[in-house]
């Protein structure tokens, strides 16, 4: 199986865009641009890993847009565009090089799931591929004044991204093309002879280049996201003598451990299964028996990535999670911030999206007595209408 790297173009100034902040890292639905167009392909199964070239003075920009994520040390770009992209490649090539790369716009963050999955199949019997628009407007070419003539729009394709080649191929084609001006690496693989196919692109895939299009891309994302869905968690363990309590990923030092198969994090446990009840795919045991030995002592890190994966498979997205402990012990007011950290990290979402608080039972039943731990949790999920 060929190892496939999204490179992510950051480094513009976004001067059309006006205004000092670039476009980039501009607001969309509540995310930066940046961290939706990362998360899209950070979150695809056919990307091995995704590499940003950013603008360095734009780095605090960055940390705050995507620091959080496993991602690379980004990459300091050029001048232009086509500048960017060759310093890119070149880190890959001295890195951790590819089989095969997806260079994209950080200005589309409305790619989609199908769109990168078919660029990507397309290298299966291509050298080059690219995401594009077949022309449905008549254009004119004109002088400022008036119509000139009347371009036939035939076989005519407007150029999306990601643009997907094999790597030592676009390499090379970029070494080549250094300072040729060229628009976009299609345009550098056919300067050096390369064939490279059309795949049709979800004509949503726009790219952010002036306000109104951060409007309208605002507008598409929550018609494209409008099956809106609820899942609840609910989970409960034993305490027992130990020195640490796993709790929302965190191990919060405590005389008592709580009991089970994994490690037992009541909090992640109940989330996993919220995750899991708003696509209405059962609860943790089914696709983790406790019956089975591999999950014996497991980071249930793992359940939360694996209810991830699945929401991601779905071309979904996870809007909010709410967890709630139930115990007397231990406080978690004072872990509450590392535990927000670590579970917006899991479910690669904002922190803002994240809520982790705990409640007594006044000393009634099994959690006053501090017999046990409990815990619940809501998710919000958003899936393509």
């Amino acid at each position: 199986m060929f190892s496939c790297t999204a490179l992510i173009v950051a480094a513009g100034t976004g001067s059309r865009f006006g205004g000092s902040l670039p476009k980039q890292y501009h607001e969309l639905a509540g995310e930066p641009v940046l961290r939706r167009s990362v998360l899209a392909f950070l979150n695809h199964p056919h990307i091995d890993c995704v590499q940003v070239v950013i603008n360095p003075d734009h780095r605090s920009l960055y940390d705050e847009a995507v620091g959080d994520l496993v991602l690379p040390e980004p990459v300091p770009g050029g001048d232009s565009r086509q500048e960017s992209v060759l310093l890119g490649l070149e880190a890959l090539a001295k890195s951790n090089r590819p089989d095969l790369v997806m260079i994209h716009d950080a200005a589309r963050p409305l790619i989609d799931a199908a769109t990168i999955t078919d660029v990507r199949r397309a290298l299966e019997t291509s050298r080059g591929a690219i995401a594009a628009k077949p022309l449905v407007d008549t254009l004119k070419r004109g002088n400022g004044v008036e119509i000139v003539t009347t371009i036939d729009r035939a076989n005519l394709w407007q150029a999306h991204t990601p643009q997907a080649f094999h790597f030592n191929d676009i390499l090379v084609a970029h070494r080549e093309a250094a300072n040729a001006q060229l628009t976009d690496d299609a345009a550098v693989a056919e300067r050096l002879g390369m064939k490279v196919t059309l795949v049709p692109s979800n004509p949503d895939n726009m790219k952010i280049t002036n306000p109104d299009d951060l409007d309208r891309a605002t507008r598409l994302l929550g018609q494209n996201y409008g099956d809106i869905r609820t899942g609840m968690g609910f989970d409960v363990h034993r305490l027992i003598p130990g020195d640490h309590i796993m709790l929302c990923g965190i191990a919060v030092p405590h005389p008592f451990t709580a009991e089970g198969h994994s490690d037992a994090d009541v909090g992640l446990h109940a989330l996993v299964d919220a995750i899991l009840g708003a696509m209405s795919a059962g609860d943790i045991g089914q696709h983790f028996p406790p019956s089975d030995p591999q999950w014996k002592g497991k980071d249930s890190a793992h359940f939360v990535r694996h209810a991830v994966g699945m929401v991601s498979e779905r071309g979904g997205i996870i809007a909010h999670a709410d967890i709630t402990m139930l115990c007397e012990a231990p406080r978690i007011g004072p872990h509450r911030e590392a535990m927000i950290q670590r579970v917006a990290e899991l479910l690669e979402i904002s922190p803002s999206r994240v809520s982790v608080k705990a409640t007594t039972t006044e000393r009634l039943g099994f959690t006053g007595r501090g017999e046990g731990i409990a815990a619940q949790a809501v998710a919000t999920v958003r899936f393509p209408g």
